[in-house]
């Protein structure tokens, strides 16, 4: 066989079942071969950065996805690139597929030749072009070890037409996956974190994407439960508790966090982070973060450990080998009365949950964004996944909505690239034909790869958009207010075709049905969760993404902080009682 048609077969072994991207010249082999052999499933997309992130929209949906993605030689690899970056930032295992010019034209300048390889090799954990027909199958079996061992990540494959086109000995009846290298803690390690938990008075476990990784958010919260210490998720680790659990204690950060859970952190003496990386987001200034409080840092990854600062404790291992421990021995402990009782502090976590909730219940014309959320946790329920990228909506969303289960928050964390939801929103859906999926984007987002929403016409992807548009670049709006500006940052202009939206520009409406897709656009509080139910009815009938637009006040200042959790700016008021702020998360038990 052909070494394109070897490497499908392992391809299919190793468990893949569909890729995203994007036929060429120098990739024809490569399509030829998932043609012959089959079991591969293709979805077109419109633009190879878009096939990038709807395999990383795949991969974050389902435990032991990974993500697929191809394109041809030249700037089909190097339009992946963002995507590779977004994938590694966050740690996320997608394989990148590129064709190449002939290997004896690599040095000559070749149309489209490009080293790829060197290009991506800072955002990828392997990066390589094969020169040897024979040892295609064996680089992705190789590609496929590396994703899954230590802190998992993306790989780049470049394959120079000739090689594709060669022929080879393979069997593929015989081949077997390689095992995956994943570090594990020790038992006296464990012993060690716990003495050191036991002898502080108000302790928090930080659950980190991590956890999410290792599939082991069931065993995150049965630890908690164990132990009766509360738990912050940081926003890749959101899910790993449900935000209604009585040790749920609220996300902490500069932007995307909970007033309660800010508080809750500087209240904390003790801080046992697990599958975290304690990103500037999180922490804010290191040294306030800090201050007065103990660390251990629980990570798959070795020099992560010390990398923001030096714990006083640190253990490397997968998350889910070191909680199976943790529950082991702190069963054990419970059973022999040796953990303290955490329920006072518990309790005064949840006070501050029941106390400092933000308010959400405006009936303000325009809309304030703040009550667009609270409709969508009345009108989207517990199973739904959440899909975002960047901006003000996200950082809005994050401190609004509720996430209750490991991976229904799809969220570009790290890298934050603009466009990313709708092609990921579009490969959470073609990982996951039946769930409840909702993405939300502000205009900008929305318009940096808005021509995806034809694959989802296209393939029968559907999905709820909520498209929050102010005409604005809000989150650089916000920022640029310490430089007393507002400059390059209004999307507003007259539309000739609109004039119906009065100045917001570019008739969402229009655009969505010019690509095949369906669209609702509301301008007052009321309408929204009308909306959704009408959006809900288009998805079903018509099996195409259905975008709801909410035409937002221009200006809303969302609450952050530029340096630490004791200085964020809350613009404005408390929620006055519960029915005010975003549904009720506080346990009744």
């Amino acid at each position: 066989m052909t070494a394109a048609e070897a490497a499908v077969h392992v391809l299919r072994k190793e468990g893949v079942d569909v890729a995203f991207g994007l036929p060429g010249a120098a990739i024809n082999p490569f399509y030829a071969a998932m043609r012959k052999v089959g079991g591969v499933d293709h979805v077109l997309a419109r633009h190879v950065e878009g096939a990038s992130h709807m395999a990383e929209g795949y991969t974050r949906t389902k435990p032991g996805n990974i993500g697929v993605c191809i394109g041809t030689s030249g700037p089909a690899g190097t339009d992946m690139i963002t995507g590779l970056y977004s994938a590694s930032a966050d740690s996320i295992p997608i394989l990148c597929i590129t064709g190449q010019a002939p290997s004896s034209k690599l040095h000559k300048e070749d149309f489209q030749a490009v080293n790829i390889t060197a290009i991506a090799g800072p955002v990828t954990k392997w990066a390589i072009t094969v020169l040897e027909p024979a040892q295609v199958p064996r680089a992705f079996q190789r590609a496929f070890q590396l994703m899954r061992s230590s802190r998992p990540g993306p790989v780049l494959i470049d394959l120079p037409i000739d090689v594709q086109m060669t022929e080879i000995e393979f069997d593929p009846d015989t081949y077997e996956p390689l095992p995956a290298y994943k570090p594990s803690a020790s038992r006296v390690q464990i012993e060690k974190a716990l003495e050191m938990l036991n002898e502080s008075d108000k302790p928090l476990l930080v659950a980190g994407g991590g956890i999410i990784n290792a599939d082991a958010s069931e065993l995150l919260t049965e630890y908690a439960e164990i132990t009766g210490v509360p738990v912050i998720p940081t926003l890749m680790g959101w899910g790993t508790i449900p935000d209604d659990h009585k040790l749920m204690a609220g996300m902490v950060g500069l932007q995307t966090s909970h007033r309660y859970g800010n508080a809750t952190m500087l209240e904390s003496d003790f801080v046992m982070g697990i599958g975290n990386r304690w990103a500037n987001r999180h922490t804010g200034d290191v040294a306030s973060y800090t201050e007065g409080r103990k660390f251990v840092h629980v990570d798959i990854e070795p020099t992560q450990i010390g990398r923001i600062f030096g714990p006083d404790y640190g253990i490397v291992s997968d998350a889910k080998a070191a909680l199976e421990l943790f529950v082991e021995v702190a069963k054990e402990w419970k059973a022999e009365g040796k953990l303290k009782d955490r329920s006072a502090w518990a309790e005064e976590c949840q006070e501050r949950k029941r106390t400092l909730l933000r308010k959400t219940d405006f009936d303000n014309v325009p809309v304030k964004p703040q009550r667009v959320y609270q409709e969508m946790n009345k009108a989207f329920g517990k199973n739904t996944r959440y899909v975002t990228a960047i901006g003000l909506s996200q950082i809005a969303g994050a401190q609004f909505l509720h996430v209750y289960k490991p991976r229904h928050w799809i969220n570009c964390g790290q890298a934050g690239p603009l466009g990313w939801t709708i092609p990921a929103a579009l490969g959470v859906r073609r990982a996951d034909p039946e769930a409840d999926i909702v993405a939300l984007s502000g205009d900008y987002d929305f318009q940096f790869m808005i021509e995806e929403l034809a694959v989802g016409a296209q393939f029968n992807l559907p999905y709820i958009h909520v498209l929050v548009n102010n005409s604005y670049l809000g989150l650089i709006r916000q920022a640029q207010r310490n430089f007393d500006m507002d400059y390059c940052v209004q999307l507003s202009f007259e539309n000739i075709n609109c004039p119906e939206i009065n100045g917001y520009g570019v008739d969402h409406v229009a655009v969505v049905e010019g690509l095949g897709c369906k669209a609702i656009r509301v301008t007052e509080p009321d309408q929204i969760g009308p909306a959704f139910e009408q959006a809900r009815e288009l998805m079903k009938q018509y099996r195409v993404p259905v975008v709801v637009e909410v035409i937002l006040e221009r200006i809303t200042n969302i609450a952050m902080s530029g340096k630490g959790l004791a200085d964020v700016n809350e613009f404005e008021l408390l929620a006055e009682n519960v029915s005010d702020a975003p549904t009720s998360i506080v346990s009744l038990t």
